[in-house]
């Protein structure tokens, strides 16, 4: 047998790269701080009807797309396809309805798993980060959630950006629009992919969204949502525009915008990435408002929006617009020791620059000092402390910058403190 690979639609952050990774997690958690939005930390798997009742029977994700497993005492669990229901669930369970301050608001990231053709930015296992604001019927609050998912790529450096909105309105809306798109498609039914024939008495929305049949010319003239919000709808997307407005945040209305999940209602979004070459797929995060899932999940009735975003998809556009982040990996301290007796010492210096908060690292593989200043410049150390049989003697060690080439002496026991002040002083 030849060498085990990372399975199909999946890899490996390296080093070099999980710096990257950090610096946007740093981001994101920065500004939920800011947002007041709280992490919670669901399991990766969950009972197989939770997405079958929380993301919809009649959607892609449930019908081809999930992980589903029988564990040993014959129950069917399914590896998290995303991440609401997850925590629409928790919110139930641990019944956050009844906390005073609503709406309860939430983020979470984590891996979330989906069985589909990996593609550029879209594999099998993914990163996902996701807000939650639950308890609230304000269109304010629909603003907010989606000026925080702005504020996320344009802290990370993200300029080419396009929000498209679109008000999928309530169920009497809803009702009265599905009617008229069966009544649009049926007679041509048989035309379309097997998919659509499917999804037309259940849920007629999603042919829609179809990437089979997008160019079938029904599609162009199929009713418009638009037309079929009821008043109450049609307000609620004006003050939901109006506060962006407000808050300075551009945005496109698109009538055909759909979210390819059953819970969505009213306000649904999605952010495009406008850079070159960022390929077919140029969508970064969608989202949207769920009033009714708390309930279809067994909770009270508890209105709620959110929104997901790929972490990979977020790191691919930033290497579109060419937007270097994860860069600053230097090291402070590169401990050099001569001989064998050198090498205890250096051990406890090491380990004494680490308490007092400076990064050091040392050789570990016996080579020459040569080798060892080598190493020090290509982890890119600010200081070179060596220590030789006369240093030991001394009880001083021969601290070098590097950037400066300047050289001295300084005591065992003050070396972290004379680091640190060299440090506060270029910073």
């Amino acid at each position: 047998m030849g060498n085990i690979q990372a399975p199909r639609g999946t890899y490996d952050v390296l080093p070099q790269e999980s710096a990257k990774w950090q610096e946007v997690e740093r981001t994101i958690n920065e500004l939920c701080n800011l947002y007041q939005y709280k992490e919670i930390r669901t399991p990766v798997f969950e009972h197989t009807e939770l997405f079958q009742r929380g993301v919809g029977d009649t959607t892609d994700i449930v019908q081809k797309e999930m992980y589903t497993f029988q564990d040993r005492g014959d129950r069917s669990l399914t590896l998290r396809p995303e991440g609401t229901a997850s925590v629409v669930r928790s919110y139930v369970e641990h019944k956050l309805f009844g906390q005073p301050d609503q709406p309860v608001k939430l983020y979470y990231t984590g891996p979330m798993f989906r069985y589909e053709r990996p593609q550029a930015g879209r594999m099998r296992q993914f990163v996902q980060f996701g807000v939650e604001a639950i308890g609230s019927k304000d269109p304010a609050i629909d603003a907010e959630v989606i000026a925080l998912a702005m504020d996320v790529y344009k802290s990370s450096g993200l300029k080419s950006l396009r929000l498209v909105l679109n008000s999928l309105g309530d169920t009497e809306s809803r009702l009265a629009h599905k009617q008229a798109l069966i009544e649009h498609f049926a007679p041509s039914i048989e035309e379309f992919c097997g998919d659509c024939q499917n999804r037309l008495e259940k849920n007629p929305l999603r042919i829609l969204d179809c990437k089979v049949d997008r160019e079938h010319p029904l599609m162009a003239t199929a009713p418009s949502l638009a037309d079929y919000l009821n008043e109450e709808s049609a307000a609620y997307f004006t003050q939901v525009k109006d506060y962006l407005d407000e808050l300075g945040i551009s945005y496109v209305v698109d009538p055909n915008l759909v979210r390819g999940l059953d819970y969505y209602n009213h306000t649904a979004f999605e952010i495009m990435s406008e850079a070159e070459g960022f390929g077919a797929i140029t969508t970064l995060a969608g989202g949207g408002r769920y009033n009714g899932l708390v309930e279809d999940l067994g909770g009270p009735e508890s209105p709620g929006i959110g929104f997901a975003m790929s972490i990979e998809r977020l790191l691919l556009a930033l290497e579109m617009e060419k937007v270097e982040i994860g860069q600053d990996q230097s090291l402070d301290a590169y401990v050099i020791a001569m001989d064998a007796a050198s090498k205890k010492k250096a051990v406890s210096i090491v380990r004494d620059l680490r308490a007092n908060g400076i990064s050091a690292d040392m050789d570990f593989t016996d080579r020459k000092m040569k080798a060892q200043m080598k190493s020090a410049d290509r982890k890119k150390a600010r200081f070179v402390i060596v220590i030789g049989e006369s240093e030991l003697e001394s009880g001083k060690a021969a601290v070098k910058e590097m950037a400066t080439r300047d050289q001295q002496e300084v005591p065992f026991g003050e070396l972290a403190e004379s680091i640190q002040k060299k440090k506060s002083l270029e910073e």
